[in-house]
């Protein structure tokens, strides 16, 4: 997965409480277990006037001129700024290769699903807590200034803003790392080969007579 080191992006707000998964991405596109195409479906059902369905040609279907991400100012956007529960309803680990795929980076909000938050870290999607004032406050400051980014800085748990303003966020160490070097669970895995085959070599040793038995 792509490391995420410091990133500047412009901020894209979505003002709604509870975005579950279906809405991020709707059940009808999660056929494929590919991890790629799922970006042109990212909130399908707010996005587009139709319904949509895999397969079709999404350049053809006539947008919702209300919202937030078909706005003008925020083509581009690599930062979501949402609300409280973000990410709730149904395990999908298509939620967070949709919002990869548009192009989003960084997910705040002042609260996130559990799974959710989990499966970001995974794919390489930093989810940012923050208290639903600070949260408030960067929606305040989003509608106002247009070209609004931030600047992200994962080694140094940082945010900051356009006119300087530091704000400080949490991370847990292993997820920190993970994302630094760009290491999903497989990648981590990888890290220690050299350690896994001196311990088969070593298991081996002491019983040679495994070799040749059923996964050796």
């Amino acid at each position: 997965m792509q490391a995420f080191t410091t990133h500047v992006g412009l901020v894209a707000p979505l003002d709604r409480e509870n975005v579950d998964t279906d809405l991020i991405i709707p059940k009808q596109f999660l056929k494929s277990i590919k991890r790629s195409g799922f970006g042109p479906n990212l909130f399908d059902e707010l996005r587009y006037l139709d319904h949509g369905e895999p397969g079709m040609d999404n350049s053809q279907r006539p947008l919702n001129p209300d919202f937030v991400l078909n706005h003008s100012r925020y083509q581009g956007a690599s930062i979501l700024l949402a609300r409280k529960n973000f990410g709730c309803g149904s395990s999908r680990e298509h939620a967070p290769w949709a919002l990869l795929q548009y192009g989003f980076r960084a997910i705040i909000a002042p609260s996130f699903a559990d799974i959710f938050f989990n499966n970001s870290f995974k794919n390489g999607l930093l989810p940012i807590t923050l208290s639903e004032l600070e949260v408030s406050r960067l929606f305040d400051e989003v509608r106002g200034f247009p070209a609004y980014e931030l600047r992200i800085d994962l080694e140094q748990q940082r945010i900051t803003t356009p006119e300087g303003r530091e704000i400080s966020f949490e991370v847990e160490p292993f997820r920190k790392q993970s994302l630094l070097k760009g290491l999903d669970e497989i990648g981590q895995t990888l890290e220690k080969a050299d350690t896994i085959r001196q311990f088969e070599a070593e298991r081996l040793a002491r019983h040679p007579w495994l070799v040749g038995s059923a996964g050796v």
